[in-house]
């Protein structure tokens, strides 16, 4: 299959689709269902127009013309700043969890964490059912109501007041979401901040009504984002500027475009957060033609490599120049109440982790298990570091910096992404969207990170050596992963009760189709 053909193949059955008895006239308000049409019309054919740019900008990468660094202009050049509130000056720990879990979002909030990210898109599983209960939660959150049963204690628990800011991540413009209005398909994102927006009271609000923006890949995208928000804070009566959001560094385009997404949706944004994994699955993407890019298995590569680290230390450098808040990214390995092994492991890996994004001047870091709480808290000097700058940053460093001399390319690791993308897409079959596995909590952002890893392989199995357990070459051909994605259904089988039986068989084909088609937008 060519290039062309493989990036312009959609897979509809992976679209958010509304039950066929979904009737908008009666499902939803006639407030409501006007101010949704009239976001709809005005900014679905923007949200397409931005997906039919990044695949121009995805096909030139892997013809040679990569990603780069924009003219300065105003937003470089001019003396701005983004003036923050109050109640957003700490944020030295963000806990985030799917927003179809009320327990996991209720035990977010009575963390202690200084911020709570609920999650509508790459935690969560994206069909209709999981949106509608995220939805309530979230809503529900953002009030200070909502609950959830112990079954242990045999108590019902609730959120109890803090400090802590909860934010929304609302899905992204690269998904779409079918059936709200017959045979209309419609930006997901559009979706999702009118369904939070309208459904929120004001008078119930801790703070401003606050978004995370995901898997951004330009800065043009910023003036979606920021007329989307100033189209419902006129139709809905709020002053401008009300909407406030982060926005997640995810893609290897955007990391090029930062200071300028700043500018541009300025009246809004409070930070910028690295989300590394995707990070790392887009810049796998985006140079999946060259040989030099085959990275190392995934759990050997060091969090300090060159190419996060020298954007972690630009993005402090532009936030902070901006008067905005830097987040680091998520420590993946998870601590464990039942293996005290693990759990050593788990809180060590955190903390040198942390201690490292705020050694270079990051503000605060997500975790996701609120065990891990203070201890990233801890590693973090001060509320915030926004007036840190280091003197000899470069402002336009090399962000391909190739990835020589870490980790380690191997037959095992590539069994092990083989049986990761299995288990994660059987999981999302079964409504999860990120489920434990092996001590890692695997989202959408690993399960990308595994399919690229193993297609980029392939890609170049007769340039790129990697060697079985005895040091023999093995060459990463289409008929090897087929058989390693046959033999690890076949263990998984084994190892599973039979109510699984025919969503891992499922899993196995479609994590292995996408991989062949080339299909590796965030879905």
């Amino acid at each position: 299959m060519s290039l062309q053909a493989k990036l312009e193949k959609k897979d509809l059955s992976r679209i958010n689709q509304a039950p066929a008895t979904y009737d908008a006239t009666k499902e939803i308000s006639a407030e409501f269902a006007k101010l949704l049409t009239e976001l709809h019309r005005e900014f679905t054919p923007r949200q397409q127009k931005l997906v039919e740019t990044r695949r121009s900008v995805l096909e030139r990468s892997l013809r040679g013309d990569k990603p780069d660094y924009l003219l300065a202009t105003e937003a470089v050049t001019g003396n701005w700043k983004i003036e923050l509130p109050a109640y957003i000056l700490d944020q030295r720990n963000q806990m985030t969890g799917p927003a179809d879990d009320a327990e996991l979002v209720v035990k977010m909030l009575n963390s202690g964490a200084p911020g709570v990210m609920i999650d509508l898109e790459d935690s969560m599983a994206n069909t209709w059912e999981h949106l509608e209960l995220g939805f309530s939660n979230s809503l529900d959150a953002l009030h200070g109501t909502l609950t959830y049963y112990d079954f242990k204690r045999d108590r019902r628990v609730p959120i109890i007041s803090s400090k802590s800011v909860a934010m929304i991540r609302v899905r992204g413009l690269h998904l779409n979401q079918n059936g709200v209005f017959a045979g209309e398909m419609m930006s997901a994102s559009v979706f999702d901040v009118a369904r939070i927006a309208y459904g929120v009271d004001r008078k119930r609000l801790k703070h401003n009504l606050t978004f995370y923006i995901p898997k951004t890949e330009s800065a043009d995208e910023a003036c979606f984002w920021r007329d989307l928000f100033q189209a419902v804070e006129k139709r809905l009566g709020w002053e401008r500027g009300y909407i406030k959001c982060f926005a997640l560094v995810e893609s290897h385009p955007f990391a090029f475009q930062m200071e300028e997404f700043l500018y541009n949706l300025r009246e809004h944004i409070l930070g910028l957060n690295l989300g590394r994994w995707d990070y790392m699955a887009s810049l796998i993407n985006f140079n999946l033609t060259d040989a030099d890019w085959v990275l190392p298995d995934r759990n050997t590569i060091p969090t300090d490599v060159p190419f996060f680290q020298n954007l972690r230390e630009l993005l402090v450098e532009i936030c902070h120049k901006r008067g905005a808040l830097a987040i680091g990214g998520m420590t993946a390995l998870y601590p464990s109440r039942v293996d005290p092994e693990l759990n050593d492991r788990a809180l060590k890996v955190l903390e040198a982790d942390k201690h490292n994004e705020a050694a270079v001047g990051m503000d605060g870091a997500w975790t996701g298990h609120p065990d891990q709480n203070q201890i990233a808290v801890d590693q973090f000097p001060v509320p915030n570091q926004i007036g840190f700058r280091k003197p000899d940053v470069d402002r336009y460093p090399n962000l391909r910096p190739i990835p020589k001399g870490v980790g380690k390319r191997s037959l095992s690791g590539t069994r092990a992404a083989v049986r990761t993308v299995i288990r994660y897409r059987n999981g999302v079959l079964n409504g999860k969207g990120a489920s434990l596995l092996d001590g890692y909590m695997e989202d959408l952002a690993t399960d990308r990170i595994y399919r690229l890893m193993i297609a980029q392989r392939m890609e170049h199995a007769d340039d790129v050596v990697i060697n079985d357990d005895d040091g023999t070459p093995v060459r990463h051909s289409t008929e090897l992963i087929t058989r390693l994605f046959d033999e690890e259904l076949e263990r998984l089988l084994e190892e599973s009760p039979s109510d699984q039986q025919e969503t891992l068989r499922e899993a196995r084909r479609l994590s292995e189709e996408m991989i062949i088609l080339g299909q590796f937008d965030p879905v």
